[in-house]
């Protein structure tokens, strides 16, 4: 479990843990500015996350990753209470009341997966080119998605398929696959996305259905882009320094009219009040959270800590990606937290351990080839 004596504790990144508690600190003060009453529950995950990192980095990967079909269990046990007893806000089932805190398993789904498929791919690694094992591996990655794409939780399951993908072109799948489905997989994509705008589509919610319309016709649906459009002024109205270090700061703040502005929207903050200058720092501090993690993948002891290395990357990188084109109305509206800025415990709780792990594969350097 702690296989000290393989740790090069030389190697122990502590940059990216400053970086990572530079964003959670930014994270707190932007969420103060929304909701004055719940930064400290923010404070009291920065100080708990930072601890759950300390732990997990210390943790073998190899440790956990023999327990990969027990946590695989779990993690469907978990997603299947949220259909039975979750707990619903704004429309959508997501969460477990555990009484201190309202966990969201589809937050530790994430890592859970990327380690599942990890050790999976590893397993059976002179089978990755096999179909059978190729549609079992699609239905064991479906099972989850489905059910939190039942909670009407679209982002997240994007997410989920997109790391997946990630990891199968990692895990090194022929080009001889790669190719067909390509060819395959691009037109199908283009015609789904074609279908779920027809009036006899079946696959999406009809507020799901809406949300992608409305990316495509605006004036159309003012009511559905309501939220995506006041967070376009409210990022816009930081213009270069952003309000709060502007000399003659007004009172004024477009982000208040902008629901869920310290979760989903929280950009939408950093946009006001940090301006153009802060909103490119944070995009900076994830770009080398990003950077570290693909680092890591190539300095990665094994292949197994190769696949959770670029999964973890992945993770973060379309993430940021989805959330930040949200805000931006690049993209549909569709809720995911900006890892370590947004507000909620699960969402942070399930970084930091990445980072742990990120943390621990970095200790163990390469072997030598003798």
């Amino acid at each position: 479990m702690f296989n000290f004596k393989n740790y090069d504790f030389k190697r122990y990144n502590i940059s990216l843990l400053i970086v990572v508690t530079t964003l959670i600190s930014i994270g707190v003060f932007l969420i103060m500015q929304v909701e004055p009453d719940d930064y400290k529950k923010q404070i009291i995950g920065l100080i708990g996350g930072l601890c759950i990192a300390g732990v997990v980095s210390l943790i073998d990967y190899h440790f956990i990753c023999k327990f990969y079909i027990i946590l695989y269990l779990i993690n469907l046990v978990l997603l299947v209470l949220v259909k039975l007893i979750g707990v619903e806000h704004h429309n959508a089932r997501r969460w477990l009341d555990l009484k201190f805190f309202e966990l969201q398993p589809s937050e530790l789904t994430k890592i859970i997966l990327i380690i599942f498929f990890a050790k999976l791919f590893i397993v059976f690694e002179h089978r990755i080119n096999n179909f059978l094992f190729l549609l079992i591996s699609i239905i064991l990655m479906s099972i989850p998605t489905y059910l939190i794409l039942t909670q009407t939780d679209l982002s997240t399951s994007i997410v989920l398929i997109l790391v997946f993908v990630m990891l199968v072109f990692a895990a090194g799948i022929s080009w001889k696959i790669i190719l067909p489905i390509l060819i395959v997989g691009v037109p199908s994509i283009w015609g789904l996305f074609w279908y779920v705008q027809q009036d006899y589509q079946v696959l999406l919610n009809p507020y799901q259905q809406e949300r992608i319309l409305s990316i495509l016709n605006p004036e159309a649906y003012p009511a559905t882009m309501y939220q995506q459009e006041n967070s376009i002024q409210a990022i816009g109205s930081g213009q270069l320094i952003g309000k709060r270090f502007a000399e003659e700061a007004s009172n004024l703040r477009g982000y208040r009219h902008v629901p869920i502005a310290e979760s989903d929207f929280i950009f939408s903050v950093a946009g006001e009040e940090l301006g153009f200058i802060g909103s490119i720092f944070i995009l900076l501090l994830f770009a080398f959270i990003i950077y570290k993690c693909l680092s890591t993948a190539r300095m990665a002891p094994d292949k197994m800590g190769t696949l959770i290395a670029i999964g973890i990357a992945s993770m973060f990188a379309f993430q940021v990606f989805v959330n930040i084109g949200v805000a931006t109305a690049i993209l549909p509206n569709t809720g995911i937290p900006l890892p370590f800025l947004s507000q909620g415990l699960s969402s942070l709780i399930s970084s930091m351990i990445a980072i742990g792990i990120i943390l621990n594969i970095r200790l163990q350097p390469k072997k030598s080839k003798r």
